[in-house]
Formats: structure tokens, sequence, C-alpha cells
């Protein structure tokens, strides 16, 4: 007998010799092989559970036995030729698909496929489908479906314990939840997830308005039980939505109307906050809890977008301004906010320069990576009880429609983020993390109101 390793071996010693490949003709005649059904030695009658309908396919104990230990198991255990299997409608449909990667290795997969065949790889132990199915849906979140398949997708991943996709949809949601908001598949989110997503942060999203009306409209569709309800209500920011809206709120929404009572003092907070300064607030409440913390909104107020044509040219600089709170206490104020990008690295010693002009002059240097640099152009004496996080939006298009890529976060004492676009290509024109060769980011400054620190006597 021949050992692997002897024959590892020869394959290392024959480097002069020329490799003849011809798996594809193999492929074309185990396809065949099945289709044809020669030389089959076990019949396999696929019943779909609950009807009569049964699906008979001729395979070959050996390619079932090599590819999965079920299979193997089931074959020495039987008492014929045939094997009963069954099957929910969904794996039933698409178990000739199944069969043919066992024989072929390769499958054309569907996105309203992906679960039924996820199902399959994981009942029958094809640890090799399983993964690159997992591996598929992870990719193909940004797909276009007409119902909708993120949720679907999610709700799997929690039923079998794959953290890893349930972590992927949950990510995806959050941060590209406007889009799913006017979708028909947000009707459809179950209730553990809807509430789930309310305790985020991270959330990508125009205002906290746009989040309280597709609740109002995800209640009136689905007519979850009171506690759901009200559970829901008392995750809504409602120090974020300004005064004028939770005024027309309390006057023409049903679901506030009829819940009024539930959230009175969540709405008198709200008011509170839109009326007095993070100093005076910080004096009376816990200015750390999640009324008081905005999400990452897209308005113009708490940040702006920056596009960058031809990322790899040269060094870009870009001022913005932005609210200095949510509250309507301070609509009036104004941060400014210095951005710079580069392409490549530049040292901290050897930072911008300045002309007599003041126009920025950034150093420049070869290789290196992505850099961008946020900071206050308006003196910290102004920030009161107010700190910031920075958080930098990028946008892509995956699948042939414009979603959220990255999402970088870093603090107001930080200057920049240690990461960002550390495994971006920006070279290539076809690059993912570009939009017709520029740059889409979106730069979101988030207010963080912090709790005085009150001297013992």
């Amino acid at each position: 007998v021949v050992s692997a390793a002897a024959l590892k071996q020869d394959m290392v010693l024959d480097a002069g010799a020329t490799v003849l490949n011809h798996s594809m003709n193999l492929v074309q005649r185990m396809e065949s092989l099945l289709a044809l059904g020669n030389g089959s030695d076990v019949t396999l009658r696929v019943q779909t559970v609950s009807t009569d309908e049964v699906k008979v396919i001729q395979a070959h104990s050996l390619v079932l036995t090599m590819q999965s230990d079920v299979f193997e198991e089931l074959l020495l255990t039987r008492n014929s030729s045939a094997v009963v299997l069954r099957e929910s409608a969904d794996c039933a449909a698409v178990f000739d698909k199944f069969i043919r990667y066992l024989y072929c290795g390769d499958i054309s997969v569907r996105l309203d496929q992906a679960i039924s065949l996820h199902k399959l790889a994981n009942k029958y132990h094809v640890w090799g489908l399983q993964q690159g199915l997992t591996q598929y849906m992870t990719q193909h979140l940004s797909s276009e479906s007409p119902t909708g398949h993120v949720v679907g997708w999610y709700n799997y991943a929690l039923q079998i314990g794959d953290t890893a996709l349930r972590d992927s949809c949950l990510q995806y949601l959050s941060w590209n939840l406007s889009s799913v908001l006017q979708s028909g598949e947000w009707s459809s989110i179950s209730e553990d997830l809807l509430l789930s997503l309310l305790q985020r942060s991270d959330l990508i999203l125009q205002s906290e308005l746009e989040l309280y009306e597709a609740l109002e409209a995800w209640i009136s569709y689905n007519q979850p039980v009171s506690a759901t309800v009200e559970s829901a209500l008392r995750a809504v920011r409602y120090g974020m939505i300004p005064p004028q809206h939770l005024f027309r709120l309390q006057k023409q929404s049903a679901l506030m109307l009829k819940y009024h009572e539930f959230i009175r003092d969540l709405l008198y907070l709200a008011f509170q906050f839109h009326s007095a300064s993070p100093i005076q607030l910080a004096k009376y409440f816990d200015v750390n809890c999640s009324i008081f913390t905005p999400r990452n909104y897209l308005s113009t107020s708490l940040g702006s977008p920056w596009v960058i044509n031809n990322p790899t040219r040269d060094d870009r600089s870009f001022s913005f301004q932005t609210q200095l709170g949510p509250s309507g206490h301070d609509t009036s104020k104004r941060v400014t906010w210095n951005a710079l990008f580069s392409p490549r690295w530049i040292p901290l010693s050897a930072r911008s320069t300045y002309t007599e002009m003041g126009a920025m002059q950034p150093t420049r240097t070869d290789g290196g990576r992505p850099r961008i640099i946020i900071t206050p152009a308006t003196s910290s004496s102004d920030f009161a009880g107010v700190t910031f996080q920075k958080t930098v939006i990028v946008v892509a298009r995956q699948q042939g429609k414009v979603v959220v890529r990255h999402v970088y976060n870093f603090h107001q004492s930080t200057e920049e983020v240690g990461d960002f676009l550390l495994d971006a290509d920006l070279q290539r024109r076809a690059s993912e993390y570009l939009i017709d060769s520029s740059l889409y980011l979106h730069v979101v400054i988030k207010p963080l109101y912090h709790t005085l620190l009150v001297a013992r006597k």
C-alpha cells in the first residue's frame, strides 16, 4: 500500500512534470451518472412531510457515504435498496440540487433557496456546503429580492445558533435601517428583533422621528399585545425628536394618543431636555441614559456627507458645522469641524503645515494606508457638559445596491481612527469601497451629555 506521504513526496520530486487536468470531464461524467442512474445501488425516496408527494432519485452508495456520515449510517442500517427520507416542502424542492452537489461539487443558489439548502447541508453533515452557504448569505445581504430576505436569514441563524450569521444580519439591518424601514421586509420582523434594534445606538437612519413613524406602522400591521407596544414605545429616544414634532405626535399620532400614559414620563423628560442646557440637566438627571444618546442620524444638523473623487490622487480637507447638541436649547449653537483625508500615512511628526494664506498643506509620503483626521475648530471651552463621538460611515455598492460598507467610531479626544480603510484597495477602479471611482463618506458627530462630578463635602 502506498501511503499519502509517499504520494505527496513523489509529486514534489516530479517537479518537471506537466499536469493534464481533465477534472471537468470527470465532473460531467459524474453528473451524467446521477442523471441516468447507471450502476445505481440505492433508491432515495424523498417524501414531502404532510403530503403524498414523493421524489425518487437513483443514487450510488459510494458517493453518498463518501460525502456524508449521516448517509453512511442510513445505508448501513437499511433493510432494502430503498431509503425513505422525509423532508419539509422547501427542502424537498431543492433536494435534487443538494444531491447533485454531492456528485459534482458545485451548486447554483438563489436567495430564496439558501435556507433550504443550508438545512439539508446541516442535517446530512455536508460541512463544506454548509460553510459555503453561510458565506453566500453573509455576502448577499444587500441583494435585491421581492419581499426581502435578511430578516428571514436572521431568524434562521437565531434558530440554529449560528451567531456569526445572526450578527452579520443584525449589523446589516442596523447600518441600513432607513432602506429597511421603507421595504416590505419591515412589517415581517419579529417582536424580539424589533426590540433588539430599538435598543441599539449604532442604528443609521435619517432621524428618530423616522424610526417612530416606522414603529407605528409596524404596530398597526402586526397588532402585538400591549406589553410589546409599551416596551417598544419606551425604547424610542424622544429627546432626539424636535419639540415641534413631539407636539404634533401628541395630537395626531393615534398610537401616542392611545398609549400616552405609558410614556408620559419620557415625553416630560424630553421636553425638559429641549429646554435646558446640558449643565443644568446634569444637575438633576442621569444624562448617561439612552433617551439623551443620539443614534447615527444622517441629518445635516449632526454631520455631513463627504464625496472624495479619485481618492488616491492627493490629500483633501473639508470643513463642516454641526449643532452643539440635539436639544432645542442648543439649536443656535454651532461647532465647526475640520476633516483631513489622506490616501497615504502621514506621520504625526510631519502633520500638515500651513501657508501664509492659511491653506492646509498636508505632508505627502509614499506607501502607507488611508487616514482620516477630524478635529474641532471651535474652542473646547464652548463644549460645557458635552463630549463628542465621531463616526465615519463608508458607503459602497454591493450587488448593485448602495449600502453601508463600514462604520468607524472614535472619541472627541482622539483625532483619528486607527484601522480606517485598513483592508481597502482604493487603487482599483472597481474597488468594492468606491462608487464610480469616488469614496462616499458620511461623518456623524454624536454629542454625548455627561454627568457632573459633585465634590464631597
